[in-house]
């Protein structure tokens, strides 16, 4: 709870003016240039056009004429927001990125410079001195000028830059928030999310328990000091000491589990519940149900890895990944779908036939899918849909295409549309609320705050294990993120498992020194690209507002033709305002404010592949990936079957995110019309192409990058989850997985990991029963 007995933990609840320095280091010219950048993104629109646009459609957002026309009247040139965009971009750039944005903002700070990026014809005048800088054009000048660049083909770090800036600047203007946690543009636009300042009903507080689920072994070391810690942990049944020569703090247990999402989650329960001492280090902090606030901002920014902020390095997807205890399964989207294993997507039977790999096609497995099930809870039906799984839903059913149910860890009558923030009902059963509070029952201890740097690695007797692996791991080397600790804590255990997801199991083998050629390749994404369809507030049948319901209750899934597996899978995304802001394409100033001002009614559908193609991981946050043609035929069909589903269901206008804005109105217009309009829709290449016209792909799902194998030639890990190149290292998340699994993946994973560490805990048993054997025939010796 937060002070005053307002709702919300204080990291999640933002807003209020800005106590520190701002510490972006922007020059007064930079500041100058990006706050006139701002202002052409997000300009000051006389409020006349919004009116008419709004009496056209009868599409208002939402309080009032005098809202919407201070909402057009408002610039991201205000105050707080060019120095809010500033700090986050210097937060959470790459810093070549920074280096680009840096260097541009100070060729537009001055007069040449100007000229050399916007041309003559805006910047030369007949008065002295002759050349202005990009800060002094008049605002149409400057909108022109961004409009360019976005379509700049020859140069693409100016395109790039263009990118970041609009990404940042539209996602402050959408997401700040004041001291009562509201933005100023919701009510214009239609939002009006279930805000921190509420405070909860006496009923339902009293409801509350005092202690939180996983208190009784939790150690949240953003709490701890150097001088607190060592008593924390022992008091949580761990063997501490200390080394002051070396200002280590050395922990002792069975087994340490870096991450607490899917994997680590499920490891840390069935390891716990086996009678092992347990030790999960999570880098992000825990919160609960009633620590969420559902503000976009202060949500991504502690929920997700780097704030929400990662993307391939060339720019071309933005990558989704928690970042706090439970991982994704604190703010996915609920979808829980079983490995496929019917013709013609039998992903089980070609992992077990194809890659080698038994396990999937056992009843082994099998039943752990179903222990999985009924852990989450999950349910098959659900009460009432939100408005974007209606839309789905009517449009298909209409052309007569086939609407599956989507299963979730809920109830049926869950109807929370921002869940990908913290389930505020605590309904949504992740790993926070399950498997962690098995664990932490049978005597597990979870560090949050806390960031594996490196394992331990030592050289195996004997010229190497009975697997002939040469070096055994024996614990991990980790540092709070807590300034106020300035110990290294160094875990050391009998069997080690790195679960930190397909981003950052990589790195920390790599940066461990592992060389096994599959560590960081064979990364899968599972790509989406989107699609939007706005429908008016007129159809008695589909009432709401997209950001409402629950996120993913259907999907339709696009046949390959012959019986070949499917081609696409069309779902259904959350997405706030901001998001909303920095993936719709931008046009112009008035463009982007008037399709901010029908966001509540606009919804968005998504085409994901099962991606033949693949990626790297380069090290943290350093990501490359290529779409690989067939995959992107597949999502072309399915953003055509998509924009189909949209019109039929009734929408208004429909389009795609391609960056020229690319959109159809469907009012009045014939079926050849639209027919003419869908073959024009394609999947364009990302920002850095050659091509005028670009596009973004998302994800949200990571699988592959240290994939199981049959031999070390085939994968980096064992189909026990073991390293083969150190004894006692295991991994357990989506990094494992052999392929893209082409649905929603967190039972797939949950699954695997409840496999691979049901035999970890068979190992350790066996290695406690050969050493006390070996022990007592030396004795009897």
């Amino acid at each position: 709870m937060g002070a005053g007995g307002k709702r919300g933990h204080p990291l999640l609840r933002g807003g209020g003016a800005r106590t520190e320095r701002y510490t972006h280091g922007f020059s007064a010219s930079q500041m100058a240039a990006l706050t006139a950048l701002c202002g052409a993104l997000v300009p000051s629109l006389p409020p006349a056009g919004g009116r008419s646009l709004q009496e056209e459609d009868g599409g208002r957002g939402g309080g009032g004429d005098k809202v919407v026309e201070e909402f057009l009247l408002a610039s991201a040139a205000d105050a707080p927001v060019p120095d809010e965009v500033a700090e986050l971009m210097s937060r959470r750039c790459l810093p070549e990125a920074l280096a680009l944005v840096r260097a541009v903002l100070w060729l537009l700070g001055t007069r040449l410079g100007s000229l050399a990026l916007c041309g003559a014809s805006p910047c030369l005048s007949w008065r002295f001195p002759f050349v202005r800088r990009f800060a002094e054009l008049p605002p149409e000048q400057r909108e022109a000028a961004a409009r360019r660049w976005s379509r700049q083909a020859l140069l693409p770090p100016l395109r790039m830059f263009f990118l970041i800036t609009k990404v940042f600047c539209l996602y402050v203007f959408y997401s700040w928030t004041d001291e009562k946690s509201k933005n100023p543009h919701w009510r214009a636009i239609g939002y009006t999310p279930p805000l921190a300042d509420e405070e909860p009903a006496a009923e339902e507080e009293a409801e509350r328990p005092e202690n939180r689920p996983l208190d009784d072994g939790i150690v949240e070391t953003i709490n701890e000091t150097d001088a607190s810690l060592l008593a924390s942990l022992a008091g949580k049944g761990l063997a501490v000491t200390e080394d002051v020569a070396r200002n280590v703090c050395r922990v002792e247990c069975d087994v340490v589990i870096v991450g607490s999402g899917c994997g680590g989650g499920v490891s840390a329960a069935v390891l716990a519940g086996a009678g092992y001492k347990v030790v999960v280090i999570e880098k992000g902090n825990y919160f609960t149900a009633r620590d969420y606030t559902s503000l976009e901002a202060p949500s991504m920014n502690h929920l997700y890895e780097a704030g929400g902020f990662v993307s391939t390095i060339s720019g071309s997807a933005l990558v989704l990944a928690g970042s706090t205890v439970g991982g994704g399964t604190a703010v996915n989207w609920s979808a829980c779908i079983k490995t496929p294993d019917d013709t013609p997507d039998d992903v089980r039977g070609e992992w077990a036939r194809d890659q080698g790999l038994p396990l999937f096609a056992t009843d082994e497995y099998a039943a752990a899918m179903d222990k999985v099930f009924e852990r989450l809870g999950v349910t098959h039906g659900c009460t009432e849909e939100g408005l974007q799984n209606k839309v789905l839903r009517k449009g298909c059913e209409k052309l007569g295409y086939k609407v599956e149910p989507v299963s979730r860890n809920s109830s049926e009558g869950h109807y929370c549309g921002s869940c990908g923030f913290g389930c505020r009902t605590g309904d949504k059963r992740g790993t926070d609320t399950t498997w962690l509070v098995d664990a932490v029952s049978r005597g597990a201890v979870i560090l949050t705050g806390c960031k594996a740097e490196k394992l331990l690695l030592e050289r195996s007797g004997g010229g190497g294990d009975a697997g002939g692996r040469a070096q055994r791991c024996v614990g991990v080397v980790a540092r709070s993120t807590n300034p106020a600790i300035t110990r290294t804590l160094e875990v050391r255990a009998r069997a080690t498992i790195s679960a930190c997801g397909s981003l950052l199991t990589p790195v920390l083998l790599r940066g461990s020194g592992l060389s096994n050629r599959h560590i960081g390749e064979n990364l899968h994404l599972h790509p989406t690209a989107l699609v939007w369809g706005y429908f008016p507030d007129t159809a008695p049948d589909l009432r709401g507002k997209t950001y409402e319901g629950g996120i993913i209750t259907c999907l339709h899934k696009l046949e390959g033709p012959g019986g070949a597996p499917a081609r696409a899978i069309l779902e259904t995304p959350a997405m706030g305002p901001a998001s909303a802001g920095t993936l719709f394409p931008w046009v112009s100033g008035r463009d982007m404010k008037e399709r901010m001002l029908r966001y509540g009614r606009t919804v968005h559908l998504f085409s994901l592949v099962r991606d033949r193609g693949s990626g790297t991981v380069h090290g943290e946050r350093r990501v490359t990936y290529h779409l690989d043609a067939a995959d992107r035929e597949d999502m072309r069909a399915g953003l055509r079957r998509a924009l189909r589903v949209l019109a039929a269901a009734g929408a208004a206008e429909i389009g795609t995110h391609r960056s020229d804005g690319q959109r159809f109105v469907c009012r009045g217009a014939t079926e050849a019309a639209l027919e003419e309009f869908l073959d024009g829709v394609g999947v364009v290449r990302g920002p850095q192409s050659k091509a005028e016209d670009w596009s973004l792909c998302c994800t949200a799902h990571q699988m592959g990058s240290c994939r199981m194998g049959a031999t070390a030639a085939d994968g980096a890990v064992d189909a026990r989850g073991e390293s083969w190149e150190a004894g006692g290292l295991y991994v357990c998340d989506g990094s494992v997985l052999p392929s893209a699994v082409g649905v929603n993946p967190m039972v797939t994973i949950q699954s695997v990991a409840y496999c691979l560490a049901t035999g970890i805990a068979e190992s350790l048993r066996r290695d406690t029963a050969s050493e006390k054997s070996y022990r007592y025939h030396a004795f009897t010796a």
